[in-house]
Order: C-alpha cells, then structure tokens, then sequence
C-alpha cells in the first residue's frame, strides 16, 4: 500500500519558519562576532605597530637633525635649526592633518553582514 504523506500542519510549519529564521539570525550573529574580532585584530595591529614606528622614527629623525645641526655649527647653525623646525612643524601638520581625515572617514566595519542581512531581506521579499 504506497503511503500517502499527509500535510503539514501550520503549527509545524510555523515552527519550521522559526527554525529557520533562528538559524539565520545565529549565522549572521556569528559573522558579526567575526568580524568584531578581526577589526579589534586589526585595530590593536596598528596601534602598536604605528606607536612604534612614531617614536623610533621621531629618535631617528631627532638624532639626524642633532648631527646636522653639529656638522653644520660653524658655518650655518642658525640656518640648519631653522630648517629642521620648519620640517618637523610641516611634517607635524601634515600628520594631524591626515589623521584628522582618516578619523572623519567612514568605517567599513561590519559591511559584509550588512550586505547579508540585505541579501537576507531581498530573498525574504522575493526580490532577485
């Protein structure tokens, strides 16, 4: 006798509905969770990496202008300490100035779940 199968109740679709709906939700969680990690990776990457370089190159370029500014001390000492404050105020301008854009530009942080969370909507609303 072929057995017939019988329809699914409401009730078991609407749980299957809820199931599915969690398992998503979990997923996209998930990937949330990923991406905070990298970011927070990233961000302590190049705190760190950028602390050091800022201060071993403010020796490297102190020292430099320390030698110059003795090579050159019986001939142009004036000129040599002039040039050296006008290069590391210039240099120092145009570091704020970066990070001050850097700062006001926008984060790319969880842009991959935002995009499956559209991606999310659009399937649910039958868009292709």
């Amino acid at each position: 006798m072929p057995t017939t199968s019988r329809p699914r109740s409401l009730f078991s679709s609407l749980r299957g509905l809820v199931a599915t709906a969690t398992a998503t939700l979990q997923t996209r969680l998930e990937l949330f969770a990923v991406e905070l990690q990298e970011e927070k990776a990233r961000l302590l990457g190049l705190v760190l990496y950028g602390a050091v370089a800022l201060i071993l190159l403010a020796i490297g370029i102190v020292f430099l202008a320390l030698f110059l500014t003795v090579l050159l001390w019986d001939s142009n000492r004036l000129l040599a300490l002039g040039v050296f404050t006008a290069l590391f105020l210039a240099g120092g301008g145009l570091a704020l100035t970066l990070a001050l854009r850097l700062a006001r530009s926008e984060s790319r942080l969880f842009a991959a779940s935002l995009a499956e969370l559209e991606r999310d909507r659009a399937d649910l609303e039958g868009r292709p």
